[in-house]
């Protein structure tokens, strides 16, 4: 049975794969006929080549010089360059530029003390003696001088390796410390390390900012690729555009045997020798404590009170040495009435001259005086910490005005959150004693914590003392500049003008220049030998940051 199904099955296969015998149907009419496929012509295309990657060109190779500190392989290079540690294989060697090679930029050291140092400078062949081990050397028992090593790197390719002793190697975190704990150890540091701390000295008579200081080394760049204009050039470390120099002076009373000598041998002449002096820092600060008036009768140098006025045309010596900024707390400014202060604040506004301290009235008095010079921001505010008759600035009334010390706060702490290094002076009581009394730390520690930079002393008399306190610099007292009381008070004749040094929006250095009076109105400045024993007691009663 399975065999006739099996063969029918084959009868019926074939029929299946012929396909329908039937007749076709035709289309009926008005049928649209059914579409019949076109061949399109067809090109070849040749074939698409494979990508091929675009090669990187090779980046160009900067490498040191053997005698040039390592640390400057961590500069960042532009795009297209990169470090390589053989200089024989290297496009661009950075190096120290010979003298008949341009500098592309200049590396500078310092030479650097603790601050309480008596020496303000040194000769530079001096040093090199010392480093070479010649007993010719100026101070051969000086202990060994303190750097890191990549200053010696640089001093070893000018002047060979040190001899025995005579250099001693430290991170640079440790030298400062490390050199006041060893007093009269001394340092010489890359510029951008300097700190307040540290008293800069003087190198064959000449400081950092200026052009010909001897310690500018320059750097220059050779290689192949040394004339492209792309090639990085090597980083200074020192640029005299973000410096500026600010001075801080005493007492200033153009009064009494001053006035007097003033009428006698000219406006400007207690400036004959410090003037240069003062007109060469950027900004010039005067605590100028007495009122010009039109009608402030001639100058008696045994004048038996003490109100005080000073004529208008004395005014010229405040001119001749570019004064900036004029405080104005002193205990005689309302010593003439309220006209007379009217009268000088108009006189300081025509010359272009800020004040604070006092003023028209209160708030303005203790608006600060703001600069900015050379990307440094400097404020100046202060007070009367006497007050009562001595500060009489009110809402309505002018004068200088009395501290106020959650408003000092306040003020202070504004100005740093605005990017101002604040300077804050205070007219303090008169004492005629080098230590100050802890009413005047309080007061200067005060400021300091609000975010003071330096706190300053105007009204003294007789130099103070001065520390070091969370960052800041205080000094107590600075002295008279220009007022008659040689022979009147102890150290009366001796006082000191700070010079502060601002560098990138910080203070990174103080110059602290003696004065001596050689009569009741001309200050000079003091030789080596008269400023030591005045030093010696403004750093014996000090506070510094270690023993």
């Amino acid at each position: 049975m399975r065999r006739w199904l099996f063969l029918g099955w084959l009868l019926i296969i074939p029929a299946a794969c012929s396909g329908w015998k039937g007749a076709v149907a035709q289309p009926a009419p008005l049928a649209t006929p059914a579409a019949q496929a076109t061949v399109t012509p067809f090109q070849p295309q040749p074939p698409t080549p494979p990508r091929r990657p675009t090669p990187t060109p090779l980046a160009r190779r900067v490498a040191l010089a053997p005698d040039v500190p390592q640390t400057f392989a961590r500069v960042p290079l532009p795009q297209g360059w990169q470090w390589s540690a053989d200089p024989t294989q290297a496009d661009l060697i950075w190096t120290w530029a010979s003298e008949d090679q341009a500098a592309v930029a200049h590396w500078t050291l310092v030479v650097v003390a603790p601050f309480p140092t008596f020496v303000d400078g040194v000769r530079l062949e001096d040093v090199r003696a010392f480093w070479q081990g010649h007993d010719t050397a100026p101070w051969p028992h000086q202990p060994p001088l303190l750097m890191s090593t990549d200053t010696a790197t640089i001093l070893r390719a000018r002047w060979g390796p040190p001899a025995a002793g005579r250099v001693r190697l430290l991170p640079s975190n440790a030298l400062l410390e490390t050199a006041w704990r060893n007093r009269p150890t001394w340092a010489i540091i890359p510029w951008q390390d300097v700190d307040p701390r540290w008293k800069i000295l003087r190198v064959d008579g000449r400081e950092p900012w200026h052009n010909d200081y001897p310690l500018h080394l320059p750097l220059g760049v050779q290689g192949p690729a040394a004339t492209q204009p792309d090639a990085p050039k090597p980083p200074s470390n020192f640029n005299p555009n973000r410096l500026t120099r600010v001075a801080l002076t005493g007492v200033t009373a153009l009064v009494r045997a001053t006035a007097w000598l003033m009428e006698i041998k000219g406006i400007t002449y207690p400036a004959e020798d410090i003037g240069p002096l003062l007109a060469s820092v950027d900004i010039l600060h005067i605590n100028n404590e007495v009122p010009f008036d039109p009608d402030c009768p001639p100058p008696n140098p045994r004048q038996p009170d003490l109100r005080f006025c000073s004529a208008p045309k004395y005014i010229g010596l405040l001119e001749a040495i570019g004064t900036d900024v004029v405080e104005l707390a002193g205990d005689h400014m309302n010593d003439r009435g309220p006209d007379a202060v009217y009268y000088t604040l108009d006189m300081y506004r025509a010359r272009g001259w800020a004040y604070y301290g006092g003023g028209e009235n209160w708030e303005d008095g203790w608006r600060p005086a703001k600069f900015e010079h050379n990307g440094n921001r400097i404020a100046f505010i202060g007070c009367n910490v006497k007050g009562g008759g001595y500060a009489r600035a009110a809402a309505d009334y002018p004068g200088a005005v009395a501290c106020d010390w959650d408003l000092l706060t306040q003020r202070v702490r504004s100005l740093r959150d605005e990017g101002y290094l604040p300077i804050v002076t205070y007219q303090h009581y008169e004492l005629y004693v080098f230590d100050p009394p802890e009413s005047f730390k309080v007061a200067f520690r005060r400021a300091a914590d609000a975010g003071a930079v330096i706190v300053s002393g105007s009204q003294a008399h007789h130099p103070h003392g001065m520390a070091f306190y969370h960052g800041a610099l205080l000094m107590y007292g600075l002295g008279n500049l220009f007022f008659d009381q040689k022979g009147a008070v102890p150290y009366g004749d001796q006082a000191l003008i700070a010079i502060h040094v601002f560098y990138e929006n910080r203070h990174v250095s103080t110059q602290l220049i003696p004065i001596y009076f050689v009569d009741w109105a001309k200050p000079r400045r003091m030789t080596p030998a008269e400023a030591r024993p005045l030093l010696e007691r403004i750093f014996e009663a000090s506070e510094w940051p270690w023993p």
